[in-house]
């Protein structure tokens, strides 16, 4: 069967999705991966066709909207706001790229971002479509939204709000712009006010690339939704590391990671400064990832090593603990490493796997972006490194992860999916 894969985000949407892809290519099917022009080299270097969508992230996040989404993380309604204001910008190309990828093709698997497409091309091309998530997204009243103004658990009722609230927000401020192109690129009719919870109801198979092991599939989900595990890629085997690197990491005492991933700031000098502080205050050695440009453009001390890139796989195992932005690709990466985690969320599910590492005792409290101080992440660092309750949990649940398969549950899932679809 031909699939196309809309990956839709940062490197760490589409990562997951290309492990998918990988699977299913491996399990007779024909995949092409839909995704950005830089994760081009990326897809195709792993035997998968490409598909391209014009839109480029990281100068979406380095926007003006995408700027003030960032800033305004600690604040959820603020910073979705201005992440609407973001993805509105190129929506129709976006919309016109993702009909023309999926046009030769016998199914669809779409990213979180595509679901602001993938189900209206699938309607347009009466074509089945299933849903690969990266953190939850459907009603529970386990666990509140990443658009709760908390993420402490404050009940049942409460949660569904706020999963109300985050239908609504996911429907309304991008209605006008969703139905003016189906109706003039879709041939599709304007949809209703309603359409967000039709829209669920509707979805016959959703998959979540996500630990059980990290989040159990809450008992109100329905049958269709299934908690696979996560989609991990090994890169081991294809990458080497320099020897510089290989020698920072000789030492007896471990490094400290610190990287945001897809994050921009409009200051990373002042970030980097406050994390070298931090270190040291700490007393630790670090490895800092400079990313798309959120740490760097500073002179570093002896016992701070600075990479571009670098696979998660091979890397954090060697490391005393990471501090990251809590994107899903990173947290899932760390908690298979068994590594302490502390989270530095900046916006969208961030707050949520800072709180999950947290609740799961793997990690310190999260720290909001625009709540940081060097004195603040030494504190976390110091609680990450030696509280040895943190170290077991952190271990122990990383050899949980590592003992579950979660493309072969997702292609299994996928697969009699479509032999009841025939």
């Amino acid at each position: 069967m031909k699939i196309t894969i809309l990956a839709i985000g940062s490197q760490g949407d589409v990562q997951p999705l290309v492990a998918l892809g990988l699977g299913l290519n491996s399990a007779g099917h024909d995949i092409t991966i839909a995704t950005h022009k830089m994760f081009e080299k990326f897809v195709r270097s792993n035997g998968l066709e490409f598909n391209l969508i014009q839109v480029n992230p990281r100068e979406s996040l380095e926007s003006e909207a995408g700027q003030a989404a960032l800033e305004h993380g600690s604040n959820p309604l603020r910073s979705w706001i201005n992440f609407g204001r973001m993805v509105k910008t190129n929506f129709i190309q976006t919309g016109i790229d993702c009909l023309i990828a999926c046009n030769s093709t016998d199914a669809i698997i779409y990213s979180p971002f595509g679901t602001f497409f993938a189900p209206h091309v699938s309607e347009r091309l009466k074509l089945p479509a299933i849903a690969a998530y990266l953190a939850p997204s459907h009603a529970t009243r386990e666990i509140p939204s990443f658009l709760s103004p908390t993420q402490k658990n404050l009940g049942g009722v409460f949660n569904l709000f706020t999963w109300k609230l985050l239908e609504l927000m996911t429907w309304f401020p991008y209605r006008s712009i969703v139905n003016k192109w189906r109706v003039e690129s879709l041939d599709l009719p304007p949809l209703s006010l309603s359409y967000i919870r039709d829209r669920v109801k509707r979805q016959k198979l959703v998959l979540y690339g996500i630990s059980p092991s990290v989040l159990p599939k809450p008992k109100d989900w329905r049958e269709n939704i299934k908690v696979t595990g996560y989609w991990f890629l090994d890169f081991e085997k294809e990458w080497t590391p320099s020897n510089e690197l290989l020698n920072f990491l000789s030492n007896d005492k471990p490094p400290v990671y610190v990287g945001f991933g897809s994050m921009t700031t409009r200051n990373p000098k002042q970030l980097t400064e406050l994390v070298i502080k931090a270190l040291k205050i700490s007393n630790q050695r670090g490895i800092l990832l400079t990313g798309w440009g959120c740490l760097g453009d500073t002179d570093l001390p002896e016992d701070v090593f600075e990479i571009k890139s670098a696979p998660h796989s091979w890397l954090f195992p060697r490391l005393a603990a990471v501090v990251h932005h809590g994107g899903a690709g990173t947290t899932a990466a760390s908690l298979k490493a068994g590594k302490p985690t502390i989270v530095v969320p900046f916006f969208v599910d961030q707050p949520f796997w800072g709180r999950r590492v947290s609740d799961l005792g793997v990690g310190p409290k999260p720290i909001p972006f625009k709540r940081i101080t060097a004195e603040g992440l030494a504190f976390a660092i110091n609680n990450a490194v030696n509280d040895n309750s943190i170290e077991n949990n952190a271990t122990n649940l990383g050899e949980r992860i590592r003992g579950e398969n979660g493309v072969a549950v997702a292609i299994d899932g996928i697969e009699k999916f479509f032999s009841q679809e025939d």
